[in-house]
């Protein structure tokens, strides 16, 4: 049925509240549905749930068979959720691939949770597309109203932030919002807000690992790692922060005040020094990057040549376009760029085709079990041949022991990085390695 057919018919207030490609409830009805059941329940607030339910790898199913094909299994999933749920409940589209259930008569969060997992079998049945079958998975958040503190925004809220939780676990999984998931989510929104402070007031630090030539082992250059100790929260993981700034949509802020402390403190290093800097998947979406990071250089007078940007593939997959112009600004800076983390995502090979880099850097998981494992050698043997080739520089990572550092040598990988050759350090530390390594003269 056309989106068009499916919404004739209803009067102008009942458009407002419908979603007119599944003719199912939007956002705002479901959201009147939830304050209408809570002021029912005023005098006795009796539990009841919502749950979250997102389609996991829709936006592929745009890509691979056009959005006429996704559409069709929107208004498919639609008529799945709508002939699943009691008549009670009631099933809302609140998002491109995104639907929620109120359940009144859901009192548990066991039966939340068993509700939320037969809904995801029901949608990860095959779906017709014409003459081709798609399969999804779908993950799912749930939350329950227990007294009148709970509002309509905060129960989607909760069931929202317990999909994302859901999201990051795996697919096909089902998370209620809990004690534990609401302290964590106050846990980072605290971060975030120390973080923002800081980020505003420069006080986020690079810090930079040494890459070595591994037949000489002398220094050939460093990579920026962000670094933030806050005065009430001490010290942060970046594995903690720099997810929660990407999310909050300043990781762009943090990016430049890294990499203009990083270049002031490379700028008095050797001259055959060069900096490695990491760019976040958001920013190559942003077309102002390749601005933003020509406009630092100028600032701290650091030569391009000297930098080179690392990329994650995954960074590439979202705007692959978008990405590619950037990568391309970059090169026509004398700024080399660097495939970072290489066989961890999809397609790594179509990648290397598509885009141009100049180096690329084999994943620690590799070089962790080279030394075991057969398999991780003959990846890494061919990854350097088909470097080779293609004229790509290659360095590994996670070079612990020095029997990794001689087998990679040995089959003609140039340089390494890893606990092997030191550890991060901040830009006064650093100046101590050099001098201690006699790369810079002593004063």
């Amino acid at each position: 049925m056309a989106a068009g057919q499916m919404t004739r018919g209803y009067g102008q207030e009942e458009f407002v509240l419908t979603d007119p490609l599944t003719g199912l409830g939007n956002e705002r009805r479901f959201f009147n549905k939830i304050t209408r059941l809570i002021a029912d329940r005023a005098d006795d607030p009796a539990p009841f749930a919502v749950s979250v339910l997102d389609l996991d790898g829709f936006k592929p199913i745009n890509d691979l068979f056009g959005y006429p094909a996704g559409n069709e299994i929107l208004q498919q999933a639609a008529m799945r959720l709508r002939a699943a749920i009691d008549a009670q409940s009631t099933v809302a589209r609140i998002g491109p691939d995104e639907f929620a259930i109120l359940h009144p008569m859901v009192f548990s969060e066991g039966a939340a949770e068993e509700q939320a997992r037969m809904l995801i079998e029901i949608l990860s049945a095959p779906y017709d597309v014409g003459d081709r079958t798609a399969r999804l998975s779908a993950s799912a958040g749930c939350s329950l109203f227990y007294s009148e503190e709970d509002t309509a925004e905060l129960l989607l809220s909760k069931a929202e932030t317990a999909l994302y939780h859901a999201k990051r676990a795996g697919r096909g999984l089902v998370i209620v919002y809990t004690c534990e998931i609401e302290q964590a989510a106050k846990r980072t929104t605290r971060i975030e807000q120390a973080l923002r402070r800081s980020v505003a007031a420069g006080e986020v630090e690079p810090h930079f690992q040494p890459i070595v030539d591994l037949a000489t082992r002398r220094i050939v250059g460093f990579e920026t790692l962000a670094r933030w100790t806050d005065r009430d929260l001490g010290p942060v993981s970046p594995v903690v922060f720099v997810p929660i700034a990407e999310k909050s949509g300043f990781i762009g802020q943090l990016s430049q005040v890294l990499l203009s402390k990083a270049t002031q403190a490379a700028r008095d290093w050797p001259q055959h020094l060069f900096l490695s800097f990491n760019l976040s998947p958001s920013q190559l979406v942003d077309h102002n990057t390749s601005l933003q990071i020509l406009s630092i250089l100028r600032q701290t007078g650091f030569d391009p040549r000297r930098l080179e940007i690392e990329i994650t593939e995954t960074g590439l997959m979202s705007d692959p376009a978008s990405a590619g112009e950037i990568i391309d600004d970059l090169r026509r800076m004398g700024i080399r760029v660097s495939l970072d983390d290489f066989g961890t995502g999809q397609s790594s090979l179509g990648r290397l085709r598509d885009f141009r880099f100049d180096k690329l850097k084999i994943d620690r998981a590799f070089v962790a079990s080279l030394l075991e494992d057969r398999p991780s050698e003959h990846i890494i043997r061919a990854i350097l041949a088909m470097c080779e080739g293609l004229g790509m520089d290659v360095v590994a990572e996670g070079i612990e022991e020095e029997a990794q550092a001689e087998r990679l040598a040995a089959f003609g990988c140039k340089d390494g990085q890893g606990f092997l050759f030191g550890k991060p350090g901040d830009a006064e530390a650093t100046l101590g390695y050099l001098r201690s390594t006699a790369s810079l003269p002593r004063e």
